[in-house]
């Protein structure tokens, strides 16, 4: 994860609408810790966009024309793993959140949210956290979960050298070095519930998550918290 303490968000807007990039842009760059690198009206821009600016934290519409959202984030993924996609769109569809999921997004925020819900969703996706906390989150992380047998036999298969990919993948035993309460944080931080409301569910400090989520880190052997939950959700952890 990257410092922040000096360094103001840069973040990339997608959506075919020009209204809305407009005012996203406004937004945006009134935070002081945050700027706007760029904006792109459909997929195969963003795409372009991404690799040019790269920027920490995308805003990517899910239905463009052309390309469309998700499948530009599997290829901005792809080529700049370290980009976090946030997908903004109207629709709460359980397809769209799957497959957000799969394609590498760390979150998926309706439209209708508040402007402050959204510059809080931007800082947090920023610092690695997942974010799925729509209505049809819950069947579609259920759907991932069920398909991990699939997942697994994909990981099990690929290279031990391949770029970008977590030392935990390797080492199966990484879920039993977790403690009962480290497995507890781990579930809340897959819904995608921040340290303090982890705190409120758990009736434990925040400071005291802060603690098991940084252990679960060196446990899984990852640098921030959705490469654990990635992790934890193809290993079948969480459920």
């Amino acid at each position: 994860m990257k410092d922040d303490s000096n360094q103001r968000i840069g973040v990339l807007i997608v959506d075919d609408q020009r209204l809305i990039r407009e005012g996203l842009h406004y937004l945006i760059d009134a935070q002081p810790d945050m700027q706007v690198t760029g904006e792109a009206d459909n997929g195969d821009a963003a795409v372009r966009e991404a690799l040019q600016t790269r920027p920490d934290v995308i805003l990517m519409d899910v239905q463009m024309p052309g390309t469309d959202g998700l499948t530009a984030t599997r290829r901005i993924i792809e080529a700049i793993p370290d980009t976090k996609i946030l997908l903004l769109t109207t629709f709460d569809v359980v397809e769209y959140v799957y497959d957000g999921i799969r394609a590498g997004a760390v979150g998926y925020l309706l439209k209708d949210a508040d402007a402050a819900e959204l510059m809080d969703s931007i800082r947090a996706v920023y610092r690695g956290e997942a974010l799925y906390r729509t209505a049809a989150a819950g069947e579609a992380l259920a759907r991932a979960i069920k398909n991990q047998t699939e997942i697994k036999t994909t990981v099990a298969q690929a290279p031990a050298s391949q770029p970008n990919q977590s030392k935990a993948l390797d080492n199966p035993s990484a879920a039993d070095e977790l403690t009962e309460r480290e497995l507890e944080v781990l579930q809340e931080m897959a819904w995608g519930l921040r340290n303090d409301e982890i705190a409120r569910k758990l009736h434990i400090s925040e400071g005291t998550v802060k603690t098991h989520v940084h252990r679960i880190l060196q446990k899984f052997e990852v640098d921030d918290r959705t490469q654990a939950v990635v992790f934890a959700l193809r290993r079948g952890i969480v459920q």
